[in-house]
Protein backbone atom coordinates (compact mmCIF):
# COMPACT_ATOMS: atom_id res chain seq x y z
CA UNK A 1 0.00 0.00 0.00
CA UNK A 2 2.71 2.57 0.53
CA UNK A 3 4.40 1.91 -2.48
CA UNK A 4 1.72 2.41 -4.71
CA UNK A 5 0.19 5.36 -2.85
CA UNK A 6 4.13 6.92 -3.77
CA UNK A 7 3.33 5.64 -7.16
CA UNK A 8 -0.36 8.26 -6.88
CA UNK A 9 1.23 11.20 -5.04
CA UNK A 10 2.90 12.67 -8.63
CA UNK A 11 -0.86 12.61 -9.96
CA UNK A 12 -2.31 15.85 -8.04
CA UNK A 13 1.20 17.64 -8.33
CA UNK A 14 1.37 17.11 -12.07
CA UNK A 15 -0.73 20.51 -12.47
CA UNK A 16 1.53 22.44 -9.99
CA UNK A 17 4.86 20.91 -12.16
CA UNK A 18 2.54 21.70 -15.43
CA UNK A 19 2.51 25.76 -13.79
CA UNK A 20 6.15 25.63 -12.88
CA UNK A 21 7.53 24.03 -15.42
CA UNK A 22 5.28 25.09 -18.51
CA UNK A 23 4.30 22.34 -20.53
CA UNK A 24 1.01 21.04 -22.08
CA UNK A 25 -0.95 17.72 -21.32
CA UNK A 26 1.59 15.71 -23.89
CA UNK A 27 4.33 16.27 -21.91
CA UNK A 28 2.09 15.46 -18.82
CA UNK A 29 0.75 11.74 -19.61
CA UNK A 30 4.36 11.26 -20.98
CA UNK A 31 5.94 11.86 -17.35
CA UNK A 32 2.92 9.67 -16.33
CA UNK A 33 3.55 7.08 -19.17
CA UNK A 34 6.83 6.57 -18.72
CA UNK A 35 6.53 5.17 -15.22
CA UNK A 36 4.36 3.00 -15.85
CA UNK A 37 6.87 1.79 -19.34
CA UNK A 38 9.59 1.43 -16.89
CA UNK A 39 7.26 -0.30 -14.65
CA UNK A 40 6.58 -2.66 -17.43
CA UNK A 41 10.14 -3.20 -18.11
CA UNK A 42 11.29 -4.45 -14.67
CA UNK A 43 7.99 -6.46 -14.53
CA UNK A 44 9.34 -8.18 -17.33
CA UNK A 45 13.09 -8.52 -16.27
CA UNK A 46 13.19 -9.32 -13.06
CA UNK A 47 9.12 -9.68 -12.10
CA UNK A 48 9.57 -13.46 -11.42
CA UNK A 49 13.34 -13.11 -9.70
CA UNK A 50 11.99 -13.38 -6.62
CA UNK A 51 10.95 -16.85 -7.28
CA UNK A 52 14.63 -17.97 -7.50
CA UNK A 53 16.70 -15.73 -5.36
CA UNK A 54 13.90 -15.50 -2.13
CA UNK A 55 11.81 -12.72 -1.66
CA UNK A 56 13.34 -10.52 0.83
CA UNK A 57 16.59 -9.39 -1.19
CA UNK A 58 14.43 -8.06 -3.84
CA UNK A 59 12.27 -6.48 -1.32
CA UNK A 60 15.20 -4.75 0.08
CA UNK A 61 16.70 -3.70 -3.03
CA UNK A 62 13.72 -2.15 -4.23
CA UNK A 63 12.34 -0.16 -1.81
CA UNK A 64 15.86 1.24 -1.87
CA UNK A 65 15.74 2.04 -5.01
CA UNK A 66 12.38 3.54 -4.27
CA UNK A 67 13.71 5.75 -1.38
CA UNK A 68 15.96 6.90 -4.45
CA UNK A 69 13.46 8.11 -6.77
CA UNK A 70 11.90 10.36 -4.05
CA UNK A 71 15.25 11.84 -3.58
CA UNK A 72 15.23 12.39 -7.45
CA UNK A 73 11.69 14.32 -6.95
CA UNK A 74 12.97 16.20 -4.05
CA UNK A 75 15.00 17.44 -5.69
CA UNK A 76 13.26 18.25 -9.52
CA UNK A 77 13.62 21.83 -10.93
CA UNK A 78 12.61 20.42 -14.86
CA UNK A 79 11.03 18.11 -16.92
CA UNK A 80 14.01 16.05 -17.37
CA UNK A 81 14.26 15.22 -13.55
CA UNK A 82 10.35 14.47 -13.34
CA UNK A 83 11.14 11.76 -15.93
CA UNK A 84 13.76 10.15 -14.33
CA UNK A 85 12.26 10.57 -10.97
CA UNK A 86 9.15 8.42 -12.73
CA UNK A 87 11.56 6.26 -14.32
CA UNK A 88 13.26 5.25 -11.12
CA UNK A 89 9.78 4.80 -9.60
CA UNK A 90 8.75 2.46 -11.82
CA UNK A 91 11.20 0.56 -12.21
CA UNK A 92 11.23 -0.06 -8.32
CA UNK A 93 7.56 -0.66 -8.34
CA UNK A 94 7.54 -2.94 -11.11
CA UNK A 95 10.09 -5.05 -9.26
CA UNK A 96 8.45 -4.75 -5.99
CA UNK A 97 4.78 -5.93 -7.60
CA UNK A 98 5.62 -9.12 -8.27
CA UNK A 99 7.51 -10.22 -4.94
CA UNK A 100 5.15 -8.26 -2.74
CA UNK A 101 1.98 -9.84 -4.21
CA UNK A 102 3.87 -13.56 -4.03
CA UNK A 103 4.48 -13.05 -0.46
CA UNK A 104 1.16 -12.01 0.61
CA UNK A 105 0.15 -15.57 -1.02
CA UNK A 106 2.82 -17.42 0.79
CA UNK A 107 2.25 -15.81 4.22
CA UNK A 108 -1.76 -16.17 4.20
CA UNK A 109 -2.92 -18.86 6.71
CA UNK A 110 -4.66 -21.93 5.01
CA UNK A 111 -7.43 -21.82 6.81
CA UNK A 112 -8.41 -18.23 6.47
CA UNK A 113 -6.64 -16.96 3.08
CA UNK A 114 -6.64 -13.19 2.34
CA UNK A 115 -4.03 -13.07 -0.33
CA UNK A 116 -5.71 -12.79 -3.11
CA UNK A 117 -8.16 -10.05 -1.55
CA UNK A 118 -5.26 -7.87 -0.59
CA UNK A 119 -3.66 -7.65 -3.61
CA UNK A 120 -6.85 -6.44 -5.07
CA UNK A 121 -7.54 -3.91 -2.76
CA UNK A 122 -3.81 -2.85 -2.18
CA UNK A 123 -3.43 -0.60 -5.90
CA UNK A 124 -6.87 1.45 -5.27
CA UNK A 125 -6.65 2.29 -1.73
CA UNK A 126 -2.84 3.05 -1.82
CA UNK A 127 -3.49 4.45 -4.90
CA UNK A 128 -6.34 7.18 -3.56
CA UNK A 129 -4.49 7.80 -0.44
CA UNK A 130 -1.57 8.73 -2.06
CA UNK A 131 -3.13 11.05 -4.22
CA UNK A 132 -5.49 12.21 -1.47
CA UNK A 133 -2.77 13.08 0.75
CA UNK A 134 -0.60 15.11 -1.90
CA UNK A 135 -3.34 17.11 -2.91
CA UNK A 136 -4.19 18.02 0.80
CA UNK A 137 -0.49 19.15 1.24
CA UNK A 138 -0.70 21.38 -1.98
CA UNK A 139 -3.91 22.94 -0.18
CA UNK A 140 -2.23 23.55 3.42
CA UNK A 141 1.48 23.34 3.39
CA UNK A 142 3.26 25.95 1.68
CA UNK A 143 6.03 23.84 0.21
CA UNK A 144 4.36 20.59 -0.20
CA UNK A 145 7.34 18.70 -2.31
CA UNK A 146 9.69 18.26 0.55
CA UNK A 147 7.23 17.35 2.75
CA UNK A 148 5.58 15.04 0.74
CA UNK A 149 8.67 12.85 -0.96
CA UNK A 150 11.42 13.80 2.00
CA UNK A 151 9.05 11.93 4.10
CA UNK A 152 8.12 8.89 2.16
CA UNK A 153 12.10 9.19 1.53
CA UNK A 154 12.84 8.46 5.17
CA UNK A 155 9.93 5.98 5.26
CA UNK A 156 11.20 3.66 2.47
CA UNK A 157 14.67 3.65 3.62
CA UNK A 158 13.18 2.01 7.07
CA UNK A 159 11.38 -0.41 5.00
CA UNK A 160 14.45 -1.79 3.36
CA UNK A 161 15.66 -2.38 7.09
CA UNK A 162 12.43 -4.16 7.76
CA UNK A 163 11.96 -6.04 4.64
CA UNK A 164 14.86 -8.34 6.66
CA UNK A 165 12.76 -8.98 9.36
CA UNK A 166 10.20 -10.86 7.33
CA UNK A 167 10.43 -14.66 6.89
CA UNK A 168 11.27 -15.94 3.82
CA UNK A 169 8.95 -17.89 2.36
CA UNK A 170 10.18 -18.78 -1.19
CA UNK A 171 11.21 -22.32 -2.45
CA UNK A 172 13.81 -20.66 -4.38
CA UNK A 173 13.40 -22.58 -7.66
CA UNK A 174 16.70 -22.84 -9.73
CA UNK A 175 17.32 -20.71 -13.06
CA UNK A 176 17.65 -17.02 -11.55
CA UNK A 177 20.00 -16.03 -14.58
CA UNK A 178 17.33 -17.50 -17.42
CA UNK A 179 14.61 -16.15 -15.60
CA UNK A 180 15.90 -12.52 -16.24
CA UNK A 181 15.14 -12.76 -20.32
CA UNK A 182 12.02 -10.35 -20.77
CA UNK A 183 9.26 -12.64 -21.06
CA UNK A 184 5.66 -12.85 -19.55
CA UNK A 185 5.64 -15.92 -17.40
CA UNK A 186 1.75 -17.55 -17.47
CA UNK A 187 1.89 -21.11 -16.45
CA UNK A 188 -0.15 -23.60 -18.69
CA UNK A 189 -2.76 -24.33 -16.32
CA UNK A 190 -3.42 -20.94 -15.85
CA UNK A 191 -3.27 -19.58 -19.18
CA UNK A 192 -7.28 -20.27 -20.44
CA UNK A 193 -7.89 -17.90 -17.35
CA UNK A 194 -5.78 -15.63 -18.31
CA UNK A 195 -6.93 -15.04 -21.97
CA UNK A 196 -10.49 -15.04 -20.28
CA UNK A 197 -9.48 -12.14 -18.13
CA UNK A 198 -7.35 -9.74 -20.27
CA UNK A 199 -10.50 -7.66 -22.05
CA UNK A 200 -11.31 -6.98 -17.76
CA UNK A 201 -8.28 -6.09 -17.30
CA UNK A 202 -7.19 -3.52 -19.97
CA UNK A 203 -10.62 -1.90 -19.24
CA UNK A 204 -10.12 -1.60 -15.76
CA UNK A 205 -6.74 -0.35 -15.50
CA UNK A 206 -7.29 1.96 -19.04
CA UNK A 207 -9.75 3.62 -16.86
CA UNK A 208 -7.74 4.33 -13.82
CA UNK A 209 -4.81 5.45 -16.19
CA UNK A 210 -7.29 8.29 -17.18
CA UNK A 211 -8.34 9.39 -14.27
CA UNK A 212 -4.61 9.29 -12.68
CA UNK A 213 -3.23 11.59 -15.54
CA UNK A 214 -5.86 13.66 -16.61
CA UNK A 215 -8.53 13.31 -14.01
CA UNK A 216 -7.61 16.98 -12.19
CA UNK A 217 -7.28 18.63 -15.52
CA UNK A 218 -10.88 17.31 -16.09
CA UNK A 219 -12.40 18.94 -12.97
CA UNK A 220 -10.42 22.33 -13.85
CA UNK A 221 -10.53 22.39 -17.79
CA UNK A 222 -14.36 21.04 -18.06
CA UNK A 223 -15.52 21.74 -14.91
CA UNK A 224 -13.88 24.67 -14.19
CA UNK A 225 -13.28 23.79 -10.58
CA UNK A 226 -9.52 24.54 -9.85
CA UNK A 227 -8.82 23.63 -6.03
CA UNK A 228 -5.99 20.71 -6.21
CA UNK A 229 -8.02 18.86 -3.36
CA UNK A 230 -11.11 18.45 -5.40
CA UNK A 231 -9.09 16.77 -8.49
CA UNK A 232 -7.60 14.69 -5.98
CA UNK A 233 -10.71 13.57 -4.63
CA UNK A 234 -11.64 12.27 -7.87
CA UNK A 235 -8.99 9.59 -7.79
CA UNK A 236 -10.16 9.10 -3.98
CA UNK A 237 -13.62 8.55 -5.44
CA UNK A 238 -12.53 5.90 -7.85
CA UNK A 239 -9.53 3.99 -6.26
CA UNK A 240 -10.95 4.43 -2.58
CA UNK A 241 -14.04 2.35 -3.31
CA UNK A 242 -12.75 0.03 -5.65
CA UNK A 243 -10.82 -0.96 -2.45
CA UNK A 244 -14.46 -1.16 -1.05
CA UNK A 245 -15.51 -3.40 -4.17
CA UNK A 246 -12.54 -6.06 -3.85
CA UNK A 247 -13.64 -6.39 0.02
CA UNK A 248 -17.68 -6.34 -1.19
CA UNK A 249 -17.24 -9.24 -3.63
CA UNK A 250 -14.88 -11.22 -1.67
CA UNK A 251 -17.18 -14.29 -0.85
CA UNK A 252 -18.02 -14.06 -4.75
CA UNK A 253 -17.04 -17.07 -6.80
CA UNK A 254 -14.19 -15.30 -9.03
CA UNK A 255 -15.98 -15.25 -12.43
CA UNK A 256 -19.62 -13.97 -10.86
CA UNK A 257 -17.49 -11.38 -9.14
CA UNK A 258 -15.33 -10.53 -12.24
CA UNK A 259 -18.56 -10.38 -14.49
CA UNK A 260 -20.67 -8.65 -12.11
CA UNK A 261 -17.47 -6.31 -11.52
CA UNK A 262 -17.60 -5.32 -15.06
CA UNK A 263 -21.63 -4.84 -15.91
CA UNK A 264 -21.41 -2.76 -12.65
CA UNK A 265 -18.70 -0.66 -14.13
CA UNK A 266 -19.13 -0.24 -17.49
CA UNK A 267 -22.85 1.24 -16.29
CA UNK A 268 -21.17 3.86 -14.37
CA UNK A 269 -18.94 4.38 -16.95
CA UNK A 270 -21.85 5.31 -19.18
CA UNK A 271 -22.94 7.49 -15.61
CA UNK A 272 -19.77 9.49 -15.80
CA UNK A 273 -19.81 10.44 -19.56
CA UNK A 274 -23.37 11.90 -18.89
CA UNK A 275 -22.23 13.81 -16.31
CA UNK A 276 -19.20 14.69 -17.98
CA UNK A 277 -21.15 15.91 -21.35
CA UNK A 278 -24.11 17.46 -19.31
CA UNK A 279 -21.79 19.28 -17.33
CA UNK A 280 -23.23 17.53 -13.71
CA UNK A 281 -20.27 17.38 -11.52
CA UNK A 282 -22.17 15.38 -8.70
CA UNK A 283 -23.14 12.68 -11.48
CA UNK A 284 -19.55 12.50 -12.35
CA UNK A 285 -18.36 11.91 -8.57
CA UNK A 286 -20.75 9.45 -8.05
CA UNK A 287 -20.65 7.35 -11.47
CA UNK A 288 -16.12 7.53 -10.69
CA UNK A 289 -17.68 5.89 -7.22
CA UNK A 290 -19.95 3.52 -8.96
CA UNK A 291 -17.35 2.95 -11.18
CA UNK A 292 -14.60 1.91 -8.10
CA UNK A 293 -16.98 -0.52 -6.75
CA UNK A 294 -17.38 -2.57 -10.06
CA UNK A 295 -13.41 -2.15 -10.76
CA UNK A 296 -12.63 -3.79 -7.25
CA UNK A 297 -14.99 -6.34 -7.74
CA UNK A 298 -13.64 -7.21 -11.54
CA UNK A 299 -10.30 -7.28 -10.65
CA UNK A 300 -10.72 -9.29 -7.57
CA UNK A 301 -12.62 -11.88 -9.71
CA UNK A 302 -9.92 -11.62 -12.51
CA UNK A 303 -6.90 -12.12 -9.98
CA UNK A 304 -8.62 -14.99 -8.04
CA UNK A 305 -9.53 -16.95 -11.55
CA UNK A 306 -6.13 -16.44 -13.07
CA UNK A 307 -4.19 -17.64 -9.72
CA UNK A 308 -6.64 -20.58 -9.30
CA UNK A 309 -3.97 -23.41 -8.43
CA UNK A 310 -0.92 -21.87 -9.22
CA UNK A 311 2.00 -23.52 -7.46
CA UNK A 312 4.01 -21.42 -4.96
CA UNK A 313 7.49 -21.15 -7.11
CA UNK A 314 5.55 -19.56 -10.23
CA UNK A 315 3.45 -17.18 -8.27
CA UNK A 316 5.74 -13.89 -8.50
CA UNK A 317 5.84 -14.71 -12.21
CA UNK A 318 2.29 -15.10 -13.15
CA UNK A 319 1.18 -11.93 -10.64
CA UNK A 320 3.78 -10.21 -12.76
CA UNK A 321 2.39 -11.31 -15.60
CA UNK A 322 -1.08 -10.09 -14.67
CA UNK A 323 0.07 -6.64 -13.99
CA UNK A 324 2.14 -6.43 -17.27
CA UNK A 325 -1.50 -6.27 -18.62
CA UNK A 326 -2.36 -4.26 -16.30
CA UNK A 327 0.35 -1.93 -16.69
CA UNK A 328 0.10 -1.48 -20.67
CA UNK A 329 -3.23 -0.65 -20.19
CA UNK A 330 -2.96 2.00 -17.41
CA UNK A 331 0.02 3.83 -20.20
CA UNK A 332 -0.56 3.64 -23.52
CA UNK A 333 -4.11 4.89 -23.78
CA UNK A 334 -3.53 7.28 -21.60
CA UNK A 335 -0.58 8.63 -23.83
CA UNK A 336 -2.49 8.83 -26.78
CA UNK A 337 -5.25 10.84 -24.79
CA UNK A 338 -3.20 13.25 -23.83
CA UNK A 339 -1.73 13.57 -27.23
CA UNK A 340 -4.87 13.77 -28.70
CA UNK A 341 -6.12 16.60 -26.66
CA UNK A 342 -4.17 19.11 -28.36
CA UNK A 343 -6.32 18.22 -31.36
CA UNK A 344 -9.60 17.12 -30.17
CA UNK A 345 -9.90 19.10 -26.61
CA UNK A 346 -9.94 17.23 -23.21
CA UNK A 347 -14.12 16.60 -23.32
CA UNK A 348 -14.20 14.87 -26.31
CA UNK A 349 -10.95 12.62 -25.70
CA UNK A 350 -12.37 11.69 -22.55
CA UNK A 351 -15.83 10.93 -23.81
CA UNK A 352 -13.76 8.53 -27.12
CA UNK A 353 -12.23 6.79 -24.10
CA UNK A 354 -15.19 6.29 -22.15
CA UNK A 355 -16.80 4.76 -24.62
CA UNK A 356 -13.85 2.42 -25.56
CA UNK A 357 -13.08 1.02 -22.01
CA UNK A 358 -17.61 0.65 -22.12
CA UNK A 359 -16.73 -1.81 -25.06
CA UNK A 360 -13.93 -4.00 -23.91
CA UNK A 361 -15.66 -4.35 -20.64
CA UNK A 362 -18.46 -6.06 -22.13
CA UNK A 363 -16.48 -7.82 -24.25
CA UNK A 364 -14.94 -9.12 -20.98
CA UNK A 365 -17.86 -9.97 -19.20
CA UNK A 366 -19.75 -11.88 -22.82
CA UNK A 367 -16.23 -13.66 -22.92
CA UNK A 368 -16.79 -15.23 -19.17
CA UNK A 369 -20.52 -16.22 -20.62
CA UNK A 370 -19.27 -17.93 -23.23
CA UNK A 371 -16.43 -19.70 -22.27
CA UNK A 372 -16.38 -22.92 -20.39
CA UNK A 373 -13.99 -23.69 -18.10
CA UNK A 374 -12.90 -27.64 -17.57
CA UNK A 375 -13.84 -29.24 -14.68
CA UNK A 376 -10.99 -28.05 -12.02
CA UNK A 377 -11.87 -24.65 -13.01
CA UNK A 378 -15.51 -25.07 -12.26
CA UNK A 379 -15.15 -26.48 -8.90
CA UNK A 380 -12.72 -23.62 -8.20
CA UNK A 381 -15.45 -21.45 -9.39
CA UNK A 382 -17.63 -22.60 -6.39
CA UNK A 383 -14.94 -20.97 -3.74
CA UNK A 384 -15.40 -17.80 -2.65
CA UNK A 385 -12.88 -15.02 -4.38
CA UNK A 386 -10.77 -14.51 -1.47
CA UNK A 387 -9.90 -18.14 -1.24
CA UNK A 388 -8.24 -19.23 -4.29
CA UNK A 389 -5.06 -18.35 -4.03
CA UNK A 390 -4.26 -21.02 -1.24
Amino acid sequence: MLVLAASGVPSPLYRVYQEQFGFGAGVLTLVFGIYALALLAALLVVGSLSDHVGRRPVLAGALLLQAVAMVAFLVADGVGWLLAARVLQGLSTGALTGSLGAALLDMQRRDRPLGALLNSVAPGLGLSLGAFGAGLAIETVVSPTPWVFGVLTVVFVLGAVLAWALPETSPRLPGALASLRPRVAVPQPQRRAFLVATPALVALWAMGGLVLSLGPSLTAGVFGVEDHLVGSLLILCMQGSAAVGSVLARDLAPRRAMAGGCLVFATAIVGLLVGLVSGTLWLFFVAAGVAGLGFGAAFLGSVATVTAGVSPGHRGGLLSSIFVVGYLAFSIPAIIAGLAVNTLGLRVVAEVYGVVVIALALVAAAGLRLSRPRRPAAVAAEEPAESLAA
